[in-house]
């Protein structure tokens, strides 16, 4: 009962975050001296025209009849339309933000994979070679900005050694996978067409490789500092004077007491690849959210913006909820 009264009280905090920062975002939308009227008709557009613009999107309304205008239309997943694309916003989004899901996905993999990984190695084999390499590693990747990584990583694997495409989710000469999930790697292999599915994978190398490399730093020296803290402990000389062999000692008795701060890394870490897919997507011309927001934003389409945000508040608060959850099934210590 414990455990569902958290629940109840947590899925009402996520409620409060969203309405904060469609709140939020609304304001910023109307204070930025951006004139959306303007970008869609141009600046020498008839008067006329222009109030029958705002009229037809309300923005010849007092701000809080629009603010309440607004609400209404997100009740029903209703941004309105994308000045950019003529397209409903809930429409773009649904095209998207299963390309940038795609791309986390495959990023969180790496970065949890090859962060837990090393971070428990160099735990292992502290102040050793593979300590003092898996650090100078997390060094590079925690201090080098996206965008950078993006272009050195470019430059080397696509322009020196043609390892990776220029770009795009699939190459001209593939047709996309009928749409299940819009998740290209998913639907083709649902649909058995292997060609399709490699030639996705080898699109999402790039920036999959960029997004990873930064998170892995992260949870590799989290992963680190809480392994040193936990052998430590009394239990852990307890488990290897009784003779248990070290494998089972690191992953059974250590690894599980130190997840803890691993997993609130991975819930941030999350929320952390959809911020920062603004840039790699930019940078490596892939379609997804980052890159619509972007083009959004630089042409004054708001609604496309607030939408774009709204979404990944909401994927960001869904992971922080889950990371909680998660809490209490791998430490038993966790009351609710």
């Amino acid at each position: 009962m414990a455990f569902l009264d958290y629940v109840i009280k947590r899925m009402a905090l996520f409620v409060l975050v969203i309405i904060g920062v469609v709140t939020v975002t609304f304001l910023l939308s109307h204070v930025i001296p951006a004139d959306p009227v303007g970008a869609i008709l141009g600046e020498n557009a008839p008067p006329e025209l222009v109030k029958r613009t705002e009229r037809l999107l309300g923005l010849d309304l007092p701000l809080h009849q629009q603010y309440i205008r607004y609400v209404k239309g997100m009740l029903y997943w209703d941004f309105g339309i994308a000045l950019r694309t003529q397209n409903p916003v809930s429409q773009d989004l649904k095209t998207y933000f299963p390309a940038t899901l795609e791309l986390v996905i495959l990023s969180m993999l790496i970065a949890i994979t090859c962060g837990i990984g090393v971070g428990i190695l160099s735990a292992v084999k502290r102040n050793k070679l593979p300590d003092n390499i898996s650090r100078i590693f997390s060094l590079i990747g925690i201090s080098m900005p996206a965008f950078w990584l993006g272009l050195l990583v470019i430059l080397i694997l696509y322009y020196h050694l043609s390892i990776i495409p220029p770009g795009g989710r699939l190459s001209p000469h593939i047709s996309p996978p009928l749409t299940v999930t819009g998740l290209y790697t998913i639907d083709s292999l649902i649909a058995g067409e292997l060609r399709t599915f490699l030639d996705a994978l080898y699109h999402l190398l790039g920036p999959g490789l960029v997004l990873g490399w930064i998170q892995t730093a992260y949870i590799c020296r989290v992963t680190r500092s809480s392994m040193l803290e936990v052998f430590n402990e009394e239990y852990i000389r307890t488990a290897r004077v009784k003779g248990l062999k070290e494998r089972i000692v690191i992953f059974r008795h250590a690894f599980k007491n130190a997840a803890i701060p691993v997993i609130t890394m991975v819930g941030i870490s999350f929320g952390y690849l959809l911020e920062g897919s603004v840039l790699t997507e930019t940078v490596f011309g892939y379609p997804g959210l980052g890159r619509y927001s972007v083009n959004s934003f630089l042409s004054l389409d708001l609604n496309a913006v607030v939408g774009s945000v709204t979404l990944i508040a909401m994927c960001y608060a869904l992971s922080n909820l889950v990371v909680d959850l998660l809490y209490g099934y791998l430490d038993p210590r966790v009351k609710y």
